[in-house]
């Protein structure tokens, strides 16, 4: 399946100013579960079936680089790597994430 065939998750990088902010706009997203900022929990979502399409999505982050400049560019750049582990070229490529940054 092409990334133009999948389902598109959108946030808004204007909806949130810190790191909690981005959990619930990310929840948000999510069909029937809650995520409360852990991290492995944060990878373990990106695989499917976890409130996330399984098989496979479009996380487009609209206004990100507001979003890297509020969350610091340490934390943003930690969940981009995890969201792009699990795209194209990353080690959980079979998880059909695909990540655009707006």
């Amino acid at each position: 399946m092409t990334s133009t065939e999948l389902p598109v998750l959108t946030i808004d990088g204007s909806l949130f100013d810190d790191y909690e902010g981005f959990a619930a706009e990310f929840t948000k997203l999510l069909t029937d579960w809650t995520w409360r900022g852990h991290l492995d929990a944060f990878n373990d979502i990106l695989r499917g079936g976890f409130g996330t399409p399984e098989d496979g999505f479009v996380l487009r982050w609209l206004d990100s680089a507001r979003s890297r400049e509020l969350l610091g560019a340490e934390k943003f750049d930690q969940l981009v790597e995890i969201i792009e582990d699990h795209g194209p070229g990353g080690k959980q490529a079979a998880d059909e994430v695909h990540l655009e940054l707006r």
